[in-house]
C-alpha cells in the first residue's frame, strides 16, 4: 500500500483546474504533516492554505515550474493548480526547522495522492513578492510552497542512463522522470 501510494507520488505541473480542493482537503493533509515527525519535536512549521481563485492566480507567476524544460512557461490556464500550501517556519520557535519540510511535505502529498489528488514541491519562489502578495509576517520564513490539484499529466519512471537525471517530456507530453537503479545508490550491505 505505501509502495503504491510513493510510486503515485510524481511532481504533477499540470491539473484540471476546474476541479477544486476545499480548505477542509486541505486541512485534512495539513493534520497528517501534524502528527509527522518534527526536528526536536519543536513543531515550528506553519501554513497559509489557499484555495480560492482569484489568490491562486496572483500567486501562479511566484513560483518557477520546471527548470529542465526550457520551452515551457508552467501550466496554461485550464491546467494550473486548484490550491496551494505555503509552508513557513515560525522563527519564534527556533533556529532551524531541520529536515521537517521534506517530512511534512511528503505527508501532505502522499495524503493527497491517496485521496485522488496530487501537487508539486516549489522551492523557487519570488518570496519577497509572496510575502506582500499575502501579508507574510517577517517573523515566519517561507519555505515552500505545495501547488496541488487533480493530476491532468501522464508521468512514467524511467531506468537512469549515464547520470542524466533531468526529466524530460516525450513528443506525446508524457512526462519522463529518471531513476537510478537500487544497486547504484545502495554502497555497502553489511549483514
Amino acid at each position: 500500500m505505501i509502495r503504491e501510494l510513493i510510486l503515485k507520488n510524481r511532481s504533477y505541473r499540470r491539473f484540471h483546474e476546474e476541479k477544486r480542493i476545499s480548505t477542509e482537503q486541505l486541512k485534512s493533509w495539513i493534520d497528517l504533516a501534524r502528527f509527522s515527525a518534527s526536528g526536536m519535536n519543536a513543531q515550528s512549521l506553519r501554513y497559509i492554505l489557499i484555495t480560492e481563485k482569484d489568490m491562486c492566480s496572483k500567486v501562479f507567476p511566484l513560483v518557477s515550474w520546471a527548470g529542465f524544460l526550457k520551452d515551457w512557461g508552467g501550466p496554461k490556464e485550464g491546467e494550473r493548480p486548484s490550491a496551494y500550501i505555503v509552508m513557513m517556519h515560525d522563527n519564534t520557535i527556533s533556529n532551524n526547522y531541520y529536515c521537517d519540510d521534506g517530512i511534512a511535505a511528503q505527508s501532505i502529498l502522499l495524503g493527497a495522492v491517496e485521496s485522488g489528488y496530487g501537487g508539486c514541491i516549489m522551492a523557487s519562489v519570488k518570496r519577497e513578492s509572496l510575502r506582500e502578495v499575502l501579508s507574510i509576517d517577517e517573523k515566519y520564513k517561507i519555505i515552500q510552497i505545495i501547488a496541488l490539484g487533480k493530476p491532468n499529466e501522464k508521468i512514467v519512471l524511467d531506468d537512469m542512463k549515464d547520470d542524466d537525471f533531468k526529466y524530460w517530456r516525450d513528443e506525446n507530453d508524457t512526462h519522463h522522470v529518471p531513476k537510478r537503479a537500487l544497486s547504484d545508490i545502495i554502497i555497502e550491505e553489511i549483514d
